[in-house]
């Protein structure tokens, strides 16, 4: 059988290669500051919303337009957060290794890099949606630096329910994009991510306590206690799974959509009540995991239900 060759150790490679590979690996870190993980769920729940609020007549182009300026926004948010936290971050160890952390990237560059995306996404969702989109979208940004990161993360333990109402904002940019305006019923997605987010992040901050405890972070569990914590995740679940019914009840959404909110809202809050008698992490890594699914399927549910009825 034939040998294959060994690769070139790193100083035979050619100035190309070696140029190649150091740009490769320095998009992958601006990439990362944009916290692309994140973003896929945000635009997801936009782009179903975009089709409860306009199912029978939604042009491709203004989806996909939509999708790039949200993922600018969410992205350059996520940068400028990088920014402010990374001297926090610096002493966690789910985030040690952010590329401003350890020196892979700039502290300044990751902030220009963020305002430029934000500004960004501002001119194009503005030539190429509408400009309540675009000014939707950039409310959602600020709120999540200036409100959530500069001011409430670090002074409160209710900062991710207050500041929560940034990472909400992506189902009202939908909405606007695809109808040029807001009603009422687009509050019911944006109070629906809105209730998600409280039990989904102190989930995941049950299983990080000791970092937050380390850095100072008055996360819930910290100031509060674990059992407290638990406590609330099932009453937010319950409040949530209720909260869910009611675009059901008011006329805006069918039987689909309710027999998937009942469904997917049982097994969420089942999921906390066995975190509240199993204080494990492996419980909370569980429910924040399954909070993820939670969220993707009843924002499918509410589209599929919309096109249904067409």
């Amino acid at each position: 059988l034939p040998v294959p060759e060994p690769e070139p150790a790193p100083e035979s490679r050619g100035p190309e290669q070696i140029v190649e590979r150091g740009f490769a690996r320095t998009a992958r870190d601006y990439f990362a500051l944009t916290k692309p993980r994140i973003i896929t769920l945000l635009l997801w729940t936009t782009v179903m919303t975009m089709i409860v609020a306009k199912p029978d007549g939604l042009a491709l182009s203004t989806v996909l337009w939509t999708c790039l300026g949200g993922y600018l926004a969410s992205g350059g948010a996520g940068a400028i957060n990088h920014f402010l936290d990374r001297k926090l971050d610096a002493r966690m160890a789910r985030t040690a290794a952010r590329p401003l952390v350890d020196g892979r990237i700039e502290p300044l560059h990751g902030l220009l890099f963020g305002i430029a995306l934000g500004l960004l996404s501002f001119v194009q969702l503005t030539v190429t949606v509408n400009l309540l989109a675009a000014a939707l979208a950039m409310g959602g940004l600020l709120g999540y630096v200036f409100i959530y990161t500069a001011w409430l993360k670090p002074r409160t333990p209710q900062n991710i329910v207050i500041g929560g109402a940034a990472g909400a904002m992506p189902p009202l940019v939908g909405w606007a994009a695809a109808t040029g305006s807001l009603t009422l019923e687009a509050l019911y997605p944006f109070a629906i991510i809105f209730l998600w987010t409280p039990p989904h992040f102190w989930a995941l901050s049950l299983m990080i306590r000791e970092d937050y405890e380390r850095t100072g972070v008055p996360m819930l569990p910290v100031i509060k206690g674990e059992a407290f914590t638990r406590r609330r995740i099932v009453l937010y679940s319950a409040v949530l799974v209720a909260f869910t019914v009611l675009p059901f009840l008011t006329g805006m959404l069918g039987g689909v959509y309710l027999a998937s909110a009942l469904v997917l809202g049982g097994v969420f809050l089942g999921l906390a009540l066995v975190l509240l008698r199993d204080a494990s992490k492996r419980a909370a890594l569980r429910l924040y995991l399954s909070s993820l699914a939670y969220l993707a399927l009843l924002f499918a549910a509410m589209a599929v239900d919309r096109l249904l009825a067409i």
